[in-house]
């Protein structure tokens, strides 16, 4: 019994020597945390110091006061966002006597609406060439193969001088425009039919448009395959009841003399840029897919064959819901450059963040207090995606397909 006892007690001894080991190695790694947190506020902290005195002895002021100051400019497009009176925000045209915070916000707007067009346009054609890489046909595979290389080794900003002056300029004036589809294209830009909202006070047509978000918000976040399959089919049968029954209408544009009625536009710069950076971030998509199809075991393809299956159903049922799931952090990566080359929309005249905050800039003379607005907004940009890519990324894990 005193041997056993002897033993127990030395494992206690040693159970209460290594706690004690971890406690400190927890103690010491929280105390390095906290110095380097520590250290970077404290020299952030000297540093923003050193800049307001070296702006005070200089006669200039670090202050953020201009925001509300009236911006005294007009933008070519652009809306914003002003209080109506109550605790909502309505969204409404950028005139000179809006706020220079609104100019900012306006230009967050248009940044984002290339930004969202170009995630969602480049993703489409770029999973396209990156799949017609590898196709057996030699046309197909071909052409991919130079589009890719010649858009990704000449400069964004060279593509998008190309598309401004060489595409978009040489289209015809609006007297002339061309018609496709009930899309309308001239020098003016690009204008598409849209939705026209008709279901003012209907207690029928509010039911409908709120069942068919609710529809939306169900096929995103529900887990059941049966619930997403109903709003899936409640997203395809609402939207068509709505346009049968005069709920919506489609306003189609109309090229007249001077210019297009009805629809919604684009003009040429945002056209323009919106082009260059679906083609140039496409081309990158392209490889990042072709990469992850080339990792694949070839044993699927020759599995799938002796199952007989076309090599189109491969593609789409096999080889590419494995695909996705692999490379939709390299799809985060290149979403968050594709949304900061948004910036050289300045070279054509778009009235995007950093083109609106050069104008700023150049009439109250506050540049860093600009700046720095514009480099949280494309932080915030740039989180917002990476929160997005990280979600979807935890959802096909969980699931285990696409």
């Amino acid at each position: 019994m005193n041997v056993h006892h002897a033993k127990a007690a030395e494992h206690a001894v040693d159970d209460d020597l290594l706690s004690a080991r971890r406690r400190r190695n927890r103690i010491r790694y929280g105390a390095t945390q906290f110095a380097v947190i520590a250290a970077a506020i404290t020299l952030v902290v000297l540093f923003a110091l050193a800049v307001k005195e070296g702006l005070a002895r200089h006669g200039i002021r670090f202050s953020f006061s201009f925001l509300w100051d009236a911006a005294g400019f007009d933008l070519s497009e652009g809306k914003t966002f002003v209080f109506d009176g109550t605790f909502w925000l309505a969204f409404t045209e950028f005139t000179s006597e809006r706020s220079i915070a609104q100019a900012f916000a306006a230009g967050i707007v248009n940044t984002t609406k290339v930004a969202v067009l170009a995630i969602v346009l480049s993703t489409m054609l770029g999973v396209l060439l990156g799949v017609s890489r590898l196709s057996t046909n030699w046309v197909a595979r071909s052409l991919s193969f130079w589009c890719v290389e010649f858009v990704r080794n000449t400069p964004l900003l060279i593509q998008l001088v190309f598309w401004y002056f060489a595409v978009i300029l040489h289209f015809p004036p609006i007297a002339a425009a061309a018609e496709f589809y009930g899309v309308v294209i001239s020098q003016q830009g690009l204008f598409f039919p849209a939705l026209v909202w008709k279901g003012e006070g209907s207690p029928v047509a509010i039911a409908m448009a709120t069942a068919c978000w609710v529809a939306i918000l169900g096929l995103v976040f529900d887990k059941h395959r049966l619930v997403r399959r109903v709003c899936m089919g409640a997203i395809v049968v609402l939207p068509c009841l709505m346009l049968l029954t005069g709920i919506v209408e489609l306003d189609f544009p109309v090229a007249s003399k001077f210019r297009a009625k009805g629809g919604t536009g684009m003009s040429p710069e945002m056209a323009a840029l919106l082009l260059a950076i679906v083609v140039n971030s496409a081309s990158y998509i392209a490889e990042i897919v072709r990469g992850a199809i080339d990792a694949l075991p070839k044993g699927q393809w020759e599995a799938a064959a002796s199952l007989g299956l076309s090599r189109r159903d491969t593609v789409h049922d096999i080889i590419l819901p494995q695909v996705f799931r692999v490379v939709l952090p390299s799809f985060g990566n290149q979403y968050i450059s594709l949304t900061k080359n948004t910036a050289l929309g300045i070279a054509v005249g778009y009235p995007e963040l950093f083109n609106i905050y050069g104008t700023i800039a150049n009439q109250t003379g506050h540049s860093l207090e600009g700046i720095l607005i514009v480099m949280a907004s494309y932080l915030i940009l740039s989180w917002a995606i990476s929160a997005t890519v990280a979600w979807a990324d935890r959802r096909l894990s969980k699931r285990g397909a696409m």
